[in-house]
C-alpha cells in the first residue's frame, strides 16, 4: 500500500481503517497539540499483512537540545503481528532522524496484553527483541470495551440490575438528555471542573477542551452530550469522540446533585444506545483510573481490557536521562503548585492529560 503521509486525508482515511484505530492518531488530535508548541511528523512502513505507521508529535522542553517523540496510541495497523515490530523500528529511526535531535519515542498501541495481538506476550518479546524498553504510562493502562453489534435489548440486559434500575429512576424523574453544540463547552467545564475538585485530579483550561471539539467536530467525530434535571439544570456531561466505528469517551463528570438524581447513569446509557444507533460497533469507556470509576463502568457490561502499556525507543541515551530527570521535576512542581500529593492524578481517563508524564501529550 503507498501512502502519501502529508495528506492529512488519506491518513486519516488509513487511521480510520485500522484495527484498533484511535482518535488520537487522527490529524485532527496533531491539530490540537499544536497549540501547546508540539509539533508532528508520521511514519510508516510495509510489514507483513499491510501498512504500520505512527503519527508522531515532538516536543523540545525548554533549552534542552532533544526532542521528546510520542505516538500518542500509536502505531496502528489493520493486522498486528511480532513481525511487524522490526519494520516499524526501522522506519521510527530513519524517519525522526531527519526531525532533528530526538531523545526517545514513546509509543501506546491499544494492545491487549496476551490477547490476540499479543498471543502469549509474543508482540511485547517483538517490541523488546527490536531494543523497545517498558515506559511510564501516558495513556490509561486498562479500559472497558463494549461491543454494539448487540442489539439494543441485548445492551440494555447487559447492565446490572442495580444500574438498570438507576437509569429507570433517572428517565422517571425527568431528568432529559440533550446533544450539545460547542456553546455548552462552558456547562461542559463547570460540570468537569467540579468533578475534578471533588475527586482531587487536575484538568486543563476550559480553551483545551475548546480546541478539541473545534478540531474533531467540524469532521463528524465529536458530540457532547448533557444530562439536565427536571428544572433544566445541567447535572451531567459526557464529551465524546470517534474514530473509524468506535466511540470513545475521554472527558465527562456530573454534578452532586447529578450523582443523587442518577443523571449520571441515564447519560452514560443514552451515549452507549445512541452511539450504536448512529452505527458505531464498539464504545470504549477509556480507563479504568481507581476503583470506584472501575466499579461504575463494569456496571455498563462489556469486558475490561489491559493494553501491554507504553514502550520507549531511545536514540540519544543521555538525552533520555535528562529529559526523565527535568520531567519528574515538573510533574512534582505542577502537583505542588495545586496542592495535590505525590499519588495525586492528573484527569483520569483523558486523551492527553493523564498519566505518570503529567501533561506530556
Amino acid at each position: 500500500m503507498t501512502l502519501d503521509l502529508t495528506d492529512r486525508s488519506a491518513w486519516d482515511a488509513f487511521v480510520q481503517g485500522t484495527e484498533p484505530g484511535s482518535y488520537l492518531q487522527l490529524g485532527a488530535w496533531a491539530e490540537v497539540k499544536a497549540v501547546n508548541g508540539w509539533t508532528s511528523t508520521r511514519v510508516a512502513a510495509e510489514a507483513p499483512g499491510g501498512l504500520i505507521g505512527a503519527q508522531v508529535l515532538l516536543r523540545r522542553p525548554g533549552p534542552l537540545p532533544w526532542a521528546f517523540a510520542y505516538a500518542p496510541r500509536g502505531p496502528v495497523t489493520a493486522a498486528w503481528s511480532p513481525g511487524a515490530v522490526a519494520p516499524f523500528t526501522d522506519a521510527v529511526q530513519r524517519g525522526l532522524a531527519a526531525t532533528g535531535r530526538v531523545s526517545h519515542l514513546r509509543i501506546d498501541p491499544e494492545i491487549e496484553a496476551d490477547g490476540p495481538q499479543d498471543p502469549d506476550g509474543a508482540l511485547r518479546r517483538a517490541l523488546r527483541a527490536a531494543g523497545w524498553r517498558p515506559a511510564p504510562a501516558i495513556q490509561p493502562a486498562s479500559t472497558r470495551m463494549i461491543d454494539l453489534r448487540a442489539d439494543e435489548a441485548a445492551l440494555l440486559a447487559d447492565l446490572r440490575k442495580k444500574w438498570r434500575q438507576y437509569v429507570n429512576r433517572a428517565r422517571t424523574g425527568g431528568v432529559t438528555v440533550e446533544d450539545a453544540d460547542g456553546d455548552s463547552l462552558p456547562i461542559f467545564y463547570e460540570i468537569y471542573r467540579e468533578t475534578a475538585a471533588r475527586a482531587g485530579f487536575l484538568i486543563r483550561t476550559e480553551q483545551a477542551y475548546r480546541d478539541v471539539w473545534n478540531a474533531y467536530r467540524p469532521h463528524g467525530l465529536a458530540r457532547l452530550l448533557i444530562a439536565r434535571l427536571p428544572d433544566g439544570e445541567p447535572a451531567a456531561a459526557l464529551f465524546l469522540v470517534r474514530c473509524g466505528t468506535r466511540v470513545v469517551e475521554p472527558y465527562g463528570g456530573m454534578t452532586q446533585a447529578g450523582a443523587e438524581s442518577r443523571a449520571n447513569y441515564l447519560l452514560k446509557w443514552e451515549a452507549i444506545r445512541s452511539s450504536r444507533e448512529a452505527g458505531a460497533t464498539a464504545y470504549d469507556l477509556w480507563g479504568l483510573a481507581h476503583p470506584g470509576i472501575a466499579h461504575f463502568k463494569a456496571g455498563f457490561g462489556g469486558r475490561e481490557i489491559r493494553y501491554i502499556g507504553a514502550w520507549d525507543f531511545v536514540l540519544d541515551p543521555l538525552g533520555r536521562f535528562v529529559y526523565g530527570t527535568a520531567q519528574r521535576g515538573r510533574v512534582w512542581l505542577t502537583r505542588r503548585r495545586h496542592g495535590l500529593g505525590s499519588g495525586s492524578a492528573t484527569a483520569p481517563g483523558t486523551g492527553g492529560d493523564g498519566g505518570d508524564a503529567g501533561s506530556e501529550a
